[in-house]
């Protein structure tokens, strides 16, 4: 059986966070973030990394509010999977991202990085996070 990876994405309004697994699935790395600019490019841009890593799965950030209710950008998310789906005839999920920001943000501090080093990557970390929570459900825990 061929090794599949799985790609995460952090959306936001200016930016995409792009984040891939490796082929066994146990680490996330980080890829350029990608700058929006219109649907069809943005796509395009997805279509490429699609047709370069071949994932058995698309991660969708899914921002939830912290009790759990769906509001504006969480129904954005949603609307941006169905697409995915469509457009591009992958296999999509949506994945909580409730708190990966604030994650991010954390481990960029603690890193020493500056507000210039953290803009430019909160959101290749947001999109790192979401993934490596998803990959970590799914690991066994040693005995």
């Amino acid at each position: 059986m061929p090794l599949e990876r799985i790609l995460a994405l952090d959306l936001g309004e200016r930016r995409i966070g792009i984040a891939v697994s490796d082929p066994l699935g146990v680490t996330a790395q980080g890829l350029a973030t990608l700058e929006r600019r219109n649907r069809r490019a943005d796509f395009d841009a997805l279509r490429a990394l699609v047709e370069r890593y071949h994932p058995a799965l698309i991660l969708v950030g899914h921002p939830l509010h912290l009790s759990g209710r769906a509001g504006v950008q969480a129904e954005k998310a949603a609307a941006f999977a169905e697409t995915l789906r469509r457009k591009l005839g992958v296999t999509v999920e949506l994945w909580d991202e409730r708190l990966t920001t604030r994650e991010a943000h954390r481990v960029l501090d603690a890193g020493g990085a500056t507000l210039q080093q953290r803009r430019k990557a909160i959101d290749r970390m947001s999109a790192v996070l979401l993934l490596q929570s998803y990959l970590d459900r799914f690991v066994e825990a040693p005995t």
